[in-house]
């Protein structure tokens, strides 16, 4: 394994330096200057140039990813321009919150997934197979802005069971902070357990049709025995591949979700700095969650590999 790991690293790292280079080019391509923010409407042009050269924005762009890229090997994530502080406070003060909530979303994927998927492959009554199609089918087509607007109408508003909106912590207040995360937890999920559950359907009906399992059930064993250690083992692997990368799609489907509950997380941050022009936060936001999905990646690859005996480390 030890091996396997050192192989993927190189190409995790190459991943995160193009990642970074088309962060810092995409940034600096959008309409808006930093200086200009930072100035104000009222300021002078003297101001202004005094404030980019303060900042080294007048420096070369390559002199910037250079200076960038070497303050975050050294571990310097420095100053915010706009917001104020480091920008490793501003960050770490939001990241267990969007943790928090993708955490929470992961559960929720793979619970409901996994409920979809079984009942879809394993269900012979026609309403049940419609109701799957249905909440599937539901759970891709609506975006999250509207479910989430849907949920607070229905679990909020009107039946005034949960919180709409905010946090606590779930250190302060456990119980408390269940009810604040159910509802944005739930809306970031169901798209990606609609995908985990459609995928694993179709993994199980392709396993359950096959000739060992056919043989095993004319011999009289159990179908529940046949699902749970035969069917849904071999079912597993490409579906974890997929859990994978879901989690990157939970990641970034979190900024639209903070919005919507006013979930105080790393969502929150990145609006406020796009708004703002405020680059060093953005480029180390940006940067974070693409080494987070490399990460997530390297260790699917890993799980894949362990659940299918036919993978060799070697």
């Amino acid at each position: 394994m030890r091996g396997y790991l050192v192989k993927k690293i190189p190409s995790a790292l190459l991943v995160l330096l193009l990642a970074s280079f088309l962060i810092f080019g995409i940034l600096r391509l959008v309409p808006g200057d930093a200086a200009e923010t930072l100035a104000g409407p009222d300021a002078t042009t003297a101001t202004v140039e005094a404030i980019r050269h303060q900042l080294g924005l007048d420096q070369p762009l390559f002199t910037q990813y250079a200076s960038w890229i070497g303050d975050l090997v050294r571990g310097d994530l420095g100053p915010s321009y706009a917001i104020g502080g480091q920008v490793a406070d501003l960050i770490g003060s939001g990241l267990g919150a969007t943790a928090e909530l993708t955490v929470g979303a992961l559960f929720f994927t793979v619970v409901i997934g996994l409920a979809l998927g079984v009942l879809g492959a394993t269900s012979r009554r026609r309403a049940v197979q419609t109701v799957v199609r249905a909440l599937t089918t539901a759970a891709l087509a609506v975006p999250p802005f509207v479910t989430g607007v849907i949920l607070v109408l229905v679990f909020a508003v009107g039946l005034g069971v949960l919180p709409s909106g905010g946090r606590i912590g779930l250190l302060e207040a456990p119980d408390l902070e269940l009810q604040y995360l159910l509802l944005p937890s739930l809306c970031l999920a169901l798209p990606s357990a609609a995908v985990l559950g459609r995928y694993l359907k179709d993994g199980l009906e392709r396993a359950l049709a096959e000739d060992y399992i056919r043989t095993a059930t004319a011999s009289g064993v159990p179908a529940r025995r046949l699902l749970w250690r035969h069917a849904l083992p071999g079912a597993l692997p490409p579906v974890v591949t997929l859990l994978g990368m879901q989690t990157g799609q939970l990641l970034g489907g979190a900024v639209l979700v903070e919005a919507i509950f006013a979930w105080p997380g790393l969502g929150q941050l990145a609006e406020q700095a796009l708004n703002r022009r405020d680059y060093p936060v953005v480029q180390d936001l940006l940067l974070l969650l693409v080494s987070v999905f490399v990460l997530v990646q390297l260790l699917t690859d890993v799980l894949y590999a362990l659940l299918d005996p036919r993978i060799r480390w070697e």
